[in-house]
């Protein structure tokens, strides 16, 4: 719940795209950007967020975001300029706002899992995917009666005066736990994950959640304006996007569930090879029935990645060391994100339809499918005493 609703805040642009870029001059690349810089900020700040979590508790990293996510949209929503949107979208709800929920509370829940613990992590990062089933088709009424900007200073109030009790009432020191992780030392004390260096292992993860979260953010972010494209209305592609983040949402469950049995490398390699099928789907669409189905099959196909990844690191490296792997792994997902984003809106610009920016998107998914496939090819040859 306190992510569904941290992560609301994100999607108001996405919906009010084609009415904030009218606003700023008509380039669609403006109000890319600004989302793009909130996902980027909010990977960067969790580097930092994660710490404080550490030190002090999760209650207050979660309360300081809400509190920096409401003046962000204050700021955005009063903007005149594009340079208000990229200071309340990059700095205010990302750097210092959603940062202090998304990653730090990713670590937080999974300290208290085990056994479950890949179901525990596909739960909890559901809540952004959440926060897009619920609020789009909100927003898109919202705005058709107060505008982008009434909508941004309304769910400012509303998502601080309900995060700020739950963080109160629920949240508190997670459970001791022991040092756990597959990472060894070998030869002269070098840490090694599959008989590869440890952190060069740790790179090439971070490096594949970047790949695939730029395919990832492209039709979330431009479901709107590319169902307007089509001849569809605001309100049916606003429900469009629910559909798509609602479908991320629930199979994200069954995802968990696989998870736990098969591990998170291998559930991040399917979920992978699911989501590059799917987004090459958006090149052919043409209509209603064409958009829903390569949007339900693109959202039970990135549903797996994030927390698998998260799983991952779990699953290979120390407790210890979570607190700043798992941040530095999303800032690496959120710059995916923010580039997706951006660069969609760049391409659209310069074509004037969304195909470029789409084909672009497959290019990034067969990179990160060839490089999950690489670590679970070594992953597999090391468990078996090949050196």
């Amino acid at each position: 719940m306190l992510l569904a609703l941290s992560f609301g805040g994100l999607w108001i642009t996405a919906v009010g795209l084609k009415a904030v870029a009218e606003d700023m001059g008509g380039v669609r690349s403006i109000p890319s950007l600004a989302m793009s810089l909130a996902w980027l900020g909010s990977g960067a700040g969790g580097l930092l967020m994660g710490r404080i979590a550490e030190r002090y508790g999760i209650r207050w990293s979660v309360i300081s975001g809400s509190s920096m996510m409401a003046v962000g949209l204050f700021i955005s929503a009063n903007a005149t300029q594009p340079w208000h949107l990229y200071l309340g979208h990059g700095l205010f709800m990302g750097l210092i706002g959603n940062a202090g929920l998304n990653a730090p509370l990713m670590v937080y829940v999974s300290r208290w899992f085990d056994r479950r613990r890949g179901s525990a992590l596909a739960l909890i990062s559901s809540g952004g995917y959440l926060a897009g089933f619920v609020w789009p088709t909100v927003f898109e009424r919202s705005m058709a009666y107060f505008g982008w900007r009434g909508t941004m200073m309304g769910f400012a109030v509303f998502q601080f005066a309900m995060i700020v009790p739950f963080a109160i009432a629920f949240l508190r020191a997670p459970p001791d736990a022991g040092v756990t992780g597959t990472v060894s030392a070998q030869n002269g004390g070098k840490r090694t994950v599959f008989g590869w260096n440890a952190n060069a292992v740790f790179a090439l993860l971070a490096f594949a959640s970047f790949l695939c979260c730029v395919t990832m953010s492209m039709p979330q972010q431009h479901m709107v304006a590319f169902c307007t494209d089509l001849g569809m209305s605001a309100t049916l592609g606003a429900a469009m996007l629910s559909l798509l983040l609602g479908m991320g949402f629930f199979s994200r469950q069954a995802w968990g569930w696989v998870s736990d049995r098969i591990g998170g490398l291998m559930t991040a390699l399917a979920s992978s090879a699911l989501q590059g099928i799917a987004i090459s789907g958006f090149l052919f669409v043409q209509g209603e029935w064409s958009v829903f189905t390569v949007s339900i099959a693109f959202g039970f196909g990135f549903s797996a990645l994030i927390p698998a990844y998260i799983l991952t690191i779990r699953e290979l490296y120390p407790l210890s060391e979570a607190h700043w792997r798992v941040p530095a792994l999303m800032l690496l997902s959120g710059a995916g994100m923010a580039t997706g984003g951006w660069l969609a809106g760049y391409l659209y610009d310069m074509h004037g339809y969304y195909a470029p920016a789409f084909l672009t998107g497959v290019a990034f998914n067969i990179a990160n499918l060839a490089l999950l496939f690489m670590l679970v090819v070594r992953q597999r040859a090391y468990a078996a005493g090949v050196r």
